[in-house]
């Protein structure tokens, strides 16, 4: 079982990365609050979760243990999956979760797109005793960027986190017809909220 990769950051964007350790480049998905913490580093040491299926297998990447526990704790819920996990760690920071789930908080946990209210008081239900023993969460601020790249950067994420790129395209533009600076984290994730 892997551990942790480290290694040079090859690639960096919003949903996913390229880690070159000795000579070998490892594909890893990551949520968007790991890219945050590593946007601007040439250097990493990445959390890994291995996904192996009979037809896939995939490397998700963490910038922290915590992020990752909480990953873990997630797809050990009836019904959410992988893709889930990391489109909930997208939405919202670890202490959003697992402040929403101990305050059983149904709404904030149904704002993130695929979770609908059964799964929410799922979530809750099987995870607030172990969220509560676990204690509280270690989570550095977002960091924000603006720059050329941002509209690109951010419709790309949505697509590889499974939205239509056409939909993608519309949301992405009005939201930044409002606010023009909003960093590349912000514009995901409201842009998670209206798709």
């Amino acid at each position: 079982m892997i551990d942790y990769i480290k290694g040079r950051i090859a690639e960096l964007n919003p949903s996913e990365m390229t880690l070159e350790t000795c000579g070998i480049g490892y594909k890893i998905l990551i949520s968007l609050q790991t890219f945050s913490s590593l946007e601007g580093r040439d250097e990493a040491t990445v959390y890994i979760h291995h996904y192996l299926r009979e037809d896939e297998e995939l490397f998700y990447g963490f910038s922290t243990k915590d992020e990752r526990e909480l990953f873990r704790l997630l797809i050990g819920v009836s019904g959410i999956g992988a893709a889930t996990a990391r489109m909930m760690l997208s939405s919202l920071s670890s202490e959003e979760i697992r402040n929403a789930i101990i305050a059983e908080d149904i709404a904030r946990i149904k704002s993130i797109k695929g979770i609908g209210i059964k799964s929410a008081q799922r979530l809750i239900l099987e995870l607030k005793d172990k969220i509560v023993k676990g204690g509280g969460a270690d989570v550095s601020g977002l960091m924000s960027r603006t720059d050329n790249g941002v509209v690109e950067e951010a419709v790309t994420a949505l697509v590889l986190l499974g939205f239509p790129k056409a939909g993608v395209q519309k949301v992405v533009n009005s939201i930044l017809k409002s606010e023009p600076q909003m960093s590349l984290e912000n514009l995901i994730k409201t842009a998670l909220k209206k798709l």
